[in-house]
């Protein structure tokens, strides 16, 4: 397919995730809270954990609400912005593949696929309409979206094998949060190094920075890509320590 016929495909296809997301608005509900009562909903649909110690969290989430208020303020669904990230991240391999100075354009466009990721969880917040079935599909467009970010910074010069060791080490770690949560430890588990934020940061920087640095697109991918490995390595160590805390002394529910 063209690089122009991809184009028009994505653009076809966002017009229909934005008519979605106007035309099944959800019905008028009592006034969207401020930050400080949105950051009190979060706390409350992740088990408790208090993100205002945590200054790189507190801040992610206060950008994403201030992106999803007036979403919430109109009424659009949840579900909506969690689709409409997976639009996103596809757009990124458009101007990825264009060649010259567009990856900095798939740059930001990757960005904005991540901050959508928290948008959706700040609308379902501000809203208070979280329900079960979008936590599960949160996770598993989180999981799609990880994939199409790493094909992204390795179509611009990542190796293939930097790029599958790196996805592999945090799609563990985030399984293992999982299980985690499910035997107790909590719905957060630990913070770590390489939280979903990171990883979107990392391959933006790669996309943007090889954008403006063409001659060394291949070594920033590679660069960045290994940055990522080795901070993934970490948080799942520190997941698996965190979890090994929380749970060595509670009995199997068996």
């Amino acid at each position: 397919m063209s690089a122009t016929a991809s184009a028009l495909l994505l653009v076809g296809t966002g017009l229909l995730v934005l008519a979605l997301g106007w035309g099944t608005r959800l019905p008028p509900r009592a006034p969207v809270p401020d930050a400080e009562g949105y950051l009190t909903r979060w706390q409350r649909l992740h088990d408790g954990y208090d993100p205002r110690p945590n200054p790189w969290l507190r801040g992610w989430l206060l950008l994403a609400f201030r992106c999803a208020r007036p979403l919430a303020r109109r009424g659009v669904r949840p579900d909506v912005v969690t689709l409409g990230t997976i639009w996103l991240a596809l757009a990124v391999f458009v101007p990825a593949q264009a060649g010259g100075r567009w990856p900095i354009l798939a740059g930001w466009l990757l960005v904005a696929s991540g901050l959508g990721d928290t948008m959706d969880g700040a609308v379902a917040a501000l809203t208070d309409t979280a329900t079960r079935w979008g936590y599960v599909l949160d996770s598993a467009v989180d999981r799609v979206n990880d994939v199409i970010y790493l094909v992204a910074v390795w179509s611009v010069g990542a190796p293939a094998w930097l790029a599958v060791t790196t996805g592999a080490l945090f799609s563990m770690m985030e399984y293992l949060r999982v299980r985690a949560s499910n035997a107790g430890a909590g719905d957060v588990v630990a913070v770590t190094v390489g939280e979903r934020a990171t990883r979107v940061i990392c391959c933006a920087v790669a996309l943007v920075f090889g954008g403006l640095f063409t001659a060394y697109s291949g070594r920033i991918a590679t660069l960045v890509m290994a940055l990522l490995g080795a901070l993934s390595l970490v948080a799942l160590a520190q997941v698996i320590m965190a979890a090994r805390r929380l749970l060595a002394d509670r009995p199997y529910p068996g």
